[in-house]
Parts: structure tokens; C-alpha cells; sequence
């Protein structure tokens, strides 16, 4: 319910297929179990979504996220209802690094490459993070 869990402000991910945008919303609906809406119409949660090129062509913006909810686990809850992967970024300061969530619910930490274009950031190449050595 709007005012009953604090908002964690912005979460960004990227689909790695087109998704309509009423399909996106709902599965991040059943996986916060939230309204969730697009922006300009009044909700618990905002999500703004939309397409580029790449390798992860779907963006998603949300809104209002909730403070209490982990975002991986969100990500990941929508990956499995989508059956698709979402790629969201990790918590390091790192442009390239990520957190691959993937249908089976699983989150593994990758690198990805990123350009700027004018449609938004396209992702490609999609590799495991390397491992620091001892």
C-alpha cells in the first residue's frame, strides 16, 4: 500500500528480449505484490518501459521501488515470471559490472559492455566476472 513501505527510490534493468510493457508490469505486480503502473496514472509503484538495441533490448525503470524489497530478488522473481533473463546492475562502482538474473532464479555476477546511444544503454556481451586471485 502506497505510504505503508518506504520507497528505495530507482531500480534499472535490462530484459534480454522484447517484452511488452504491460507484461513487464505485471510481473513485477506479482512479484512485489503491488500495483504497479506506467508513469503519469497514480500507484504504488512507477515502471517505465521501453526498447533499444542489444543484447538485453527491454529497459526497465521502476519507480517507488519499495526500501524493504532486495532488488535481486526482485529481479530475479520477474526474471522466472517473464522467463527471461534481467541484468541490473551491481553495487560496486563499476560501469561494466552486473548481476545476471536468469529464469531458473538463479543471480550470477557478470560484466557487461555497455554503449550510450540515443534511444537509451545498449548492452552486449554478456561474460562471467572474472574471480580475483588469492
Amino acid at each position: 500500500m502506497a505510504g505503508t513501505d518506504p520507497t528505495g527510490g530507482l531500480w534499472n534493468w535490462a530484459v534480454a528480449r522484447p517484452v511488452d510493457p504491460d507484461r513487464v508490469r505485471g510481473a513485477l505486480a506479482g512479484a512485489l505484490e503491488r500495483s504497479v503502473v506506467p508513469l503519469g496514472i497514480a500507484g504504488d509503484v512507477l515502471c517505465d518501459v521501453y526498447e533499444v538495441g542489444g543484447d538485453f533490448p527491454t529497459l526497465v525503470d521502476v519507480y517507488l521501488a519499495p526500501s524493504r524489497v532486495d532488488e535481486a530478488t526482485a529481479a530475479s522473481a520477474v526474471s522466472v515470471r517473464l522467463g527471461a533473463a534481467v541484468l541490473l546492475p551491481d553495487d560496486s562502482l563499476d560501469p561494466s559490472r552486473y548481476v545476471l538474473a536468469t529464469p531458473d532464479g538463479s543471480l550470477t555476477p557478470v560484466c557487461v559492455d555497455e554503449i550510450e546511444t540515443d534511444d537509451g544503454p545498449e548492452r552486449r556481451n554478456v561474460r562471467p566476472r572474472a574471480m580475483p586471485s588469492p
